[in-house]
């Protein structure tokens, strides 16, 4: 074979075993109930955050731990930890995704990103007086 040959099959064998790992470290939408029967999968979990729930962030002992509880779409509520600094703006947040994996036997998500829908600042196509 000519070394032409040779790289070319070395080439083709690297992109598929480039695709391969990208299809099995896809991560896919689910509930909490899902998440908690794959507890090593990562997985997108979309819900709204428990307001009645305390959220815990202590910037001086921790920068980079916050902590809150949040009911996913299905109504399975579970506590989250991310392990960044709390998201500005999170409390007026009206949906979150969170991407991460849950951990047991605590039962707790901890999320490695977070991405959140905030409320529009329009209001019937007029701007909202702001204070």
């Amino acid at each position: 074979m000519k070394k032409i040959h040779i790289i070319g099959i070395v080439i083709i064998a690297v992109a598929i075993g480039a695709i391969f790992t990208t299809l099995n470290n896809t991560s896919t939408y689910a509930s909490f109930s899902e998440a908690c029967t794959e507890p090593g999968s990562e997985f997108h979990v979309v819900g709204k955050r428990d307001k009645e729930k305390e959220m815990v962030y202590e910037p001086k002992v921790d920068a980079n731990l916050f902590s809150f509880y949040m009911t996913d779409n299905k109504g399975k509520e579970c506590k989250v930890i991310l392990h960044k600094n709390k998201p500005q703006d999170f409390e007026h947040s009206e949906q979150i995704v969170l991407i991460g994996k849950m951990k047991m036997p605590e039962n707790e998500f901890q999320a490695s990103d977070i991405l959140m829908k905030c409320p529009s600042k329009y209001n019937d196509g007029k701007p909202q007086a702001s204070n």
